[in-house]
């Protein structure tokens, strides 16, 4: 199946990183590689690398790249981003972007397990390794089901879900998408049902996040790569959900912070100054035109981030 991948905020992205023709880039998260062609074409001494875990992502960047000789291609996770970096003996880097959303050929193909709209074994694994969607069903316990419902779906009614899901796996092991969309339905009140969106979208959500670790990824990318910013280098991150939004815009506001003395203090003890500042003070979003080509858009924040110190 072809790796489909409509670029997100593409001219917002390009405009934030201000991209130097010599300059070194980097984009965590390539998928089908819209977003970096984008940088890629605006490279002539500079390099580019193009990084993603996802196998089909990787032949589809490699493929769409290969006309540009400053570009590379790595297959790892973003988090790793520091150890690519010294494999290829960059010390430091220009701009750095991250796309946080799933791509549509993960949603779009059934066999990824990834969509609650088709019916397919349970997986959601971008790398297609490790711990799987089947694992976390039919292994974790309700206190730790519930967990992860509630802290990365926001799911309220994450507890009567956790046990519906307990109940149904006792009868036989949970194995497909609409198994585990069938005991997320069970445990939530009906009228609830009948509210918002698809009743299993945060309970998808919230299980694709555990089983890719994307937080704690995240997280560590934004801790260990500012440090891997050049002076006067940006860091872009684009998010799709609230969560992940609130963890890039509370790192780029300490990034940002100058002296934290109580305001009676007549002179700074404590010798913090700001190490950066934010390019936009507000996310950026999908205008009109691009909301009405692209429905992934419509939840999409970008967020940039430019290194003073």
């Amino acid at each position: 199946m072809e790796f489909k991948h409509i670029p997100v905020l593409l001219d917002a992205c390009i405009e934030g990183l201000a991209i130097k023709p010599g300059g070194v880039y980097v984009d965590g998260t390539a998928g089908g590689a819209g977003h970096s062609e984008a940088i890629a074409k605006k490279l002539t001494t500079g390099r580019l690398v193009a990084i993603d875990k996802d196998g089909a992502a990787i032949e589809t960047a490699r493929a769409r790249l290969a006309p540009y000789e400053r570009a590379v291609v790595v297959q790892s996770d973003f988090r790793d981003m520091p150890a690519v970096l010294d494999k290829l003996d960059i010390p430091l880097v220009d701009g750095i972007l991250l796309d946080l959303g799933v791509s549509s050929h993960q949603l779009d193909n059934p066999v990824r397990g990834f969509s609650y709209h088709h019916d397919a074994p349970l997986d959601m694994r971008m790398s297609g390794e490790g711990l799987s969607a089947y694992d976390v069903v039919n292994a974790y316990s309700v206190e730790q089901m519930t967990r992860v419902l509630r802290d990365y779906g926001e799911e309220k009614f994450a507890r009567r879900i956790a046990v519906r899901i307990d109940k149904a796996r006792q009868e036989a092991p949970i194995k497909t998408t609409f198994e585990l969309v069938d005991a997320i339905k069970a445990g939530i009140p009906a009228a609830a049902r009948r509210e918002g969106g698809h009743p299993a979208k945060r309970s998808f959500q919230a299980i694709r996040i555990e089983v890719n670790g994307e937080l704690e990824s995240l997280g560590l990318c934004l801790d260990t790569m500012f440090e891997r910013l050049s002076i006067g280098g940006r860091f872009a991150v684009i998010t799709f959900h609230s969560l992940e939004d609130r963890m890039v815009k509370q790192r780029f506001a300490g990034y940002c912070t100058g002296c934290t003395c109580p305001p009676d203090f007549p002179v700074c003890v404590c010798g913090k100054t700001p190490r950066a500042r934010l390019v936009n003070r507000k996310p950026v979003t999908a205008g009109p035109d691009e909301l009405a080509l692209n429905n992934r858009s419509h939840s999409a924040k970008l967020r940039v981030l430019e290194k003073i110190k």
